[in-house]
């Protein structure tokens, strides 16, 4: 009886077995059980390690308390704060203001933003002001010359004596500036028609008219009246005294002499000072001579030789200089383009 009871115990019936879970069963299902409970928090875990991750990357810093384990434990976020977006900004600057973010261009609103640009728009209409003072100064200096030509007779005189004889005693007085000083009238004539010749250049290079280059109407007039109107007037004479002659073929020659000798010595002169005075190197200079020079020799040909027969078969020699500034208004707005 002892025996058998101990073996109905050490042994349960098959039905008692089915009632009574295995001890084997309730372990392997135990074991398990344990770490599948945590397994949502290692997901978050995990998702808060990428995020730590990805804010230290953007170079943010992350408000966070540390756990128990330390810097092995997880970060956990603080509650109440609103996490920033850990997308990088698309463009523009970004200012931060007790840790908000503002995103855009924030100068442009500011002084600084705006100093470039109006310290531009104010050194331009300052130069578009010295311009236009240059140019209604000038302008009304020239005619004030030319329209008071008779001031000290004007006593008793109407408006239409006075238009009358303007043009013709305009005339006589650069008639006597000449014999009084013929370089000087003939280097200020020059010097004005080479500063006119350039802005002219300049409007048509496609300038308005008030923002015209000065430094460089300064450079084509000051070329103009300190060597151009003084070798013209040698060099007229020089020419009367190589062809003294009175027939009919002396005109033609005059012309090629001009066109050939005069023109090449002329436009190198022009070139090479203009270059000095931009402060390029000798260099730069005799590349832009040598890649300009029969070029600009050629064009000539389109223009002056029909000036010059006017200008060796009609016109005197003391006023040739006179007549070639007036062409030469179209001849320095080819030369300054």
């Amino acid at each position: 009886m002892a025996a058998a009871a101990v073996a109905t115990v050490a042994s349960p019936s098959p039905a008692s077995r089915r009632l009574l879970p295995s001890s084997s069963s309730s372990s392997a299902s135990a074991a398990p059980s344990l770490p599948r409970l945590p397994r949502p928090a290692r997901r978050l875990r995990g998702a808060l390690r990428l995020i730590s991750a990805t804010a230290a990357a953007a170079g943010g810093e992350a408000d966070v308390l540390p756990g128990p384990g330390g810097e092995a434990e997880a970060p956990v976020p603080v509650p109440g704060r609103l996490e920033e977006p850990l997308e990088e900004p698309l463009g523009g600057s970004q200012l931060d203001i007790g840790g908000l973010a503002f995103q855009g261009d924030v100068g442009g609103g500011f002084g600084g933003g705006g100093a470039g640009s109006g310290g531009g728009d104010g050194n331009k209409a300052l130069d578009r002001g010295i311009n236009t003072a240059i140019v209604l100064g000038a302008s009304t200096y020239a005619l004030t010359k030319l329209l008071t030509v008779d001031q000290d007779y004007w006593h008793g005189w109407t408006i239409f004596e006075i238009l009358r004889y303007m043009p013709e005693h305009n005339w006589s007085a650069y008639e006597e500036a000449l014999k009084a000083n013929p370089v000087l009238a003939k280097m200020m004539i020059s010097g004005v028609v080479y500063s006119l010749g350039d802005w002219i250049a300049q409007c048509y290079e496609g300038k308005p008219i008030f923002d015209f280059d000065r430094a460089r109407m300064f450079r084509s007039g000051l070329v103009g009246f300190t060597l151009h109107g003084s070798l013209s007037h040698y060099y007229y004479h020089v020419c009367e005294a190589l062809f003294p002659f009175k027939d009919w073929w002396v005109v033609p020659a005059k012309v090629a002499f001009d066109q050939t000798i005069w023109s090449a010595i002329w436009n190198s002169i022009y070139f090479v000072v203009v270059g000095f005075l931009r402060f390029e190197s000798p260099t730069t200079i005799y590349s832009e001579l040598k890649s300009t020079f029969l070029p600009m020799l050629t064009a000539g040909w389109k223009l002056w030789p029909f000036a010059h027969l006017i200008t060796y078969g009609v016109i005197p020699v003391e006023q040739r200089l006179l007549w070639v500034d007036c062409v030469e208004l179209i001849w320095v707005t080819i030369l300054s383009t």
